[in-house]
């Protein structure tokens, strides 16, 4: 597939998968051998993995919206800047809802092979949508 195909790949699967919660649909997009890296650590979690997180996710945040800022790719590599708004309705990293509207930036890497998402990484702001909530406080200039 060329750049512009694997970016495009990307960009439906946050917008018809991702910002829909419908993942019945997933297998069009993702690969069966799907990985997630967190922290320099390969998870491979499959099909099943992915629907698991991203429902997780909203349930969580039953809006969210990921917006695709900006779109980089090289040979089967994707990088996306997405900023993504939602409400905290469930509980998240043990913080009970909130009912606060949370908005935070990411960098997504996302390795396209055979028409599929083979792997996916990346980083979020935390920092700020913690914040937002109430789970972290500013008091004197330091952070709890």
């Amino acid at each position: 597939m060329s750049n512009d195909e694997n970016k495009a790949l990307v960009r439906h699967y946050y917008e018809q998968v991702v910002n829909t919660g419908k993942v019945d649909g997933i297998a069009h997009f993702i690969s069966p051998d799907y990985v997630e890296v967190h922290e320099n650590k390969r998870y491979s979690i499959g099909l099943n993995g992915a629907k698991e997180h991203i429902l997780g996710v909203r349930q969580t945040y039953p809006d969210l919206h990921l917006t695709v800022e900006q779109q980089i790719a090289e040979g089967e590599w994707v990088v996306t800047r997405v900023t993504m708004r939602g409400t905290h309705r469930g509980e998240w990293r043990g913080i009970s809802p909130t009912g606060k509207a949370v908005e935070m930036t990411a960098v997504n890497i996302d390795r396209v092979v055979g028409g599929r998402i083979v792997e996916h990484g990346g980083a979020a702001n935390l920092l700020e949508p913690l914040l937002r909530i109430g789970a972290i406080q500013v008091r004197g200039g330091e952070v709890e």
